[in-house]
């Protein structure tokens, strides 16, 4: 009698934590394609030099560290592209980009061809990218970003 309490105890414990892990996934898989989608709003923002809606998309401690090594703040990144400093063509994917949820922070990463220039200076080529997003009040806004340029072969 004794082992049949236990069997029963360990399959319930056992059904429950493999259903709690289902209903994780589901959430992961969701906020994975909002993450997609803030991505394609970000990229849509930088080429047409939204500046209203990447001050929404940049989180105000968001970092920004370009292709030569330099980094900005979002004061700096809006400024620069009302000035014109800032002004991309083109961005397209390289690459399907993997995206990775932990709670509420997301790490999206890939390969990406830009067309144009950061803060003055020519950025055409293509760079490895990371981009760190966090999910609050305001949505999924996106805290800090690097991009790598990938050496020619």
């Amino acid at each position: 009698m004794k082992n049949i309490i236990h069997i029963a105890i360990l399959t319930v414990a056992l059904l429950s934590f493999g259903r709690q892990q289902s209903v994780a996934q589901g959430a992961d898989a969701a906020a994975e394609q909002e993450v997609r989608q803030a991505i394609e709003k970000y990229r849509t923002a930088l080429v047409q030099r939204d500046a209203a809606a990447l001050e929404k998309i940049w989180a105000d401690d968001y970092t920004f560290t370009n292709g030569a090594g330099e980094t900005h703040s979002k004061t700096q990144r809006l400024a620069n592209l009302k000035s014109g400093a800032t002004s991309l063509d083109s961005i397209s994917q390289e690459e399907e980009i993997k995206v990775r949820i932990h709670g509420n922070v997301a790490v999206a990463t890939g390969r990406v061809s830009i067309k144009g220039q950061y803060s003055g200076k020519q950025a055409s080529g293509q760079y490895r990218s990371i981009n760190v997003w966090v999910k609050g009040p305001a949505g999924w806004q996106l805290v800090a970003n690097q991009l790598t340029p990938v050496a020619a072969k």
